[in-house]
């Protein structure tokens, strides 16, 4: 009888439960099956279905213009792929910001209709009710501070928060809230690393970051950024791990090469 490896499925109580022994949280941002199903053969932990989507798939400046219903596509093709992976889906701008009820009607359709694992939320005290809210309905919540993209135009620039003390003070704030109120785990966006660590030693819940430091408990970063898919964006937290970009540029001009020079296809590719 062939031997099958045992999947395990990552859950909320795994990553507390890896937090606790010390093993870092891998997670990535995945938006459609082919991606998704690499990732996840590859031993990414957690698949989040971004609202960066906003940008590498769509091609907006901001993360603003993505809708909840393409979103919700986003996170089906995603589910589709998974074996293994835990799968957290971006609220996206506008779903859940000063009113509870929308809140959680949008957390739910994102559940029911996508299959994804649990949602993530921008922001501390200003939403709590609508992570409250969304809580009692059995939702699994990943909060998100720091740098919160979807708040660029409050901040104006996309550089590092909480650099001063009253700003540091409230992130602080913030994440403990997001703990208290139920939060599963939350993400730090470009921080100082000092700042980073601290949250992440005070919390029982994971901290996963993104240019924040080493100290935290996993990373994360956009795909496309990791393969080098994008050339543009070069911040410093960013290691790039190939140059798809080329590789693919270079593939895609081979193939138009032959089909000008009518190399391709050949005989033996015909019926």
């Amino acid at each position: 009888m062939s031997q099958h490896k045992e999947v395990k499925l990552i859950t909320t109580h795994q990553m507390l439960a890896m937090k606790e022994r010390g093993e870092k949280i891998s997670m990535l941002t995945a938006y459609d099956y082919s991606m998704a199903q690499i990732l996840d053969g590859a031993g990414v932990d957690v698949l989040l279905v971004g609202d960066s989507a906003s940008n590498v798939m769509a091609g907006h400046e901001t993360t603003l213009p993505i809708t909840l219903d393409q979103m919700i596509y986003h996170a089906q093709s995603v589910v589709r792929a998974v074996k293994r992976a835990f799968v957290v889906v971006d609220m996206p701008f506008g779903s859940y910001q000063g009113n509870s009820s929308e809140a959680l009607r949008s957390a739910i359709r994102i559940m029911k209709e996508s299959g994804g694992h649990g949602i993530k939320l921008e922001g501390g005290a200003e939403i709590k009710d609508s992570i409250t809210r969304i809580l009692t309905a059995g939702i699994p919540v990943m909060g998100h501070l720091g740098l919160t993209p979807q708040s660029i135009y409050k901040f104006g620039t996309y550089s590092v928060r909480a650099k001063e003390e009253a700003e540091a003070q409230k992130l602080l704030e913030d994440a403990r809230l997001l703990q208290e109120i139920g939060c599963f785990g939350l993400v730090l966006e470009k921080i100082p690393a000092a700042l980073a660590k601290q949250v992440a030693e005070e919390l029982t819940i994971p901290v996963i970051g993104i240019g924040a430091g080493p100290d935290v408990d996993g990373q994360v970063l956009v795909v496309h950024d990791l393969l080098g898919i994008t050339k543009e964006f070069k911040p410093r937290f960013l290691r790039r791990y190939a140059e798809l970009h080329d590789v693919m540029t270079e593939a895609v001009q081979h193939y138009v090469a032959d089909v000008k020079s009518r190399e391709f296809p050949s005989k033996e590719e015909g019926y």
